[in-house]
């Protein structure tokens, strides 16, 4: 076999890998990129739970205020009832006004527990209702969440397949391929967005669109090497010498 119909058939066989490894390529990029997809869709609806949780947290801490401001007015209604019982039992002026001016200074501070009450009540209202609006926000995003999730494992489920297929039919073609060969075709894989090799049309590269001169158009054409675009360093070959 001439040199040329060696390097000819190697690229035969390299074309036919890189059609497969376009898939591989693709499939891979999948598997990696739609857990990163799904990651952020989780964060999202984590984030908006996460919200739902602090308004919750909020109305249970306006719910014992409130409790702590009754039980502040229960006892400053007490001790109106009491000073009041007390008034009777007071044997001069001046104890019945030092009296009566502790009652106005009690009934002062029911008015101030009172206040926080009515004002307690306006806040838990407020918080109800965006607890209640953001609990439906919450559930639409949940659904949201779970439904694309589902869209994303069944993609990943197929991609993972199909990757699995392409695979086993790259398995079976590399062994075909020289081994200095096929490492200068996988190094250019990697590093070239999944194209090691390309065709060549109206005289130019079809990895980079890089104008070829002449002279590289003759070696292509004559298979007698690998030709490597001098921009990219994609593996060149025409579809028509094949």
């Amino acid at each position: 076999m001439t040199n040329a119909a060696s390097i000819k058939d190697q690229i035969k066989k390299l074309v036919d890998i890189q059609a497969v490894d376009v898939d591989v390529y693709r499939l891979r990029h999948e598997l990696e990129e739609k857990p990163a997809e799904l990651e952020a869709l989780k964060a999202e609806f984590e984030a908006k739970k996460a919200n739902l949780k602090k308004i919750e947290e909020q109305l249970k801490t306006l719910m014992l205020k409130q409790k702590e401001y009754e039980g502040d007015l229960k006892s400053k209604e007490e001790l109106i009832l009491k000073a009041d019982g007390q008034l009777s039992q007071l044997k001069t002026n001046k104890e019945y006004s030092a009296k009566l001016l502790e009652i106005e200074s009690i009934k002062a501070d029911k008015s101030l527990a009172e206040e926080k009450i009515l004002v307690g009540f306006d806040q838990m209202d407020a918080a109800r209702k965006a607890m209640e609006a953001e609990k439906i926000v919450v559930a639409a995003e949940e659904k949201n969440y779970l439904a694309k999730k589902k869209e994303i494992d069944d993609v990943l489920a197929v991609a993972k397949d199909q990757l699995t297929v392409k695979e086993s039919q790259r398995n079976r073609l590399t062994p075909d391929v020289r081994p200095d060969i096929l490492s200068r075709y996988e190094r250019l894989v990697q590093n070239k967005d999944g194209l090691g090799i390309v065709s060549v049309k109206n005289q130019t590269c079809q990895g980079c669109f890089m104008h070829l001169t002449e002279q590289v158009m003759n070696k292509i054409k004559i298979n007698e090497e690998l030709m490597s675009c001098d921009m990219c360093a994609r593996i060149l070959y025409s579809e028509e010498d094949l």
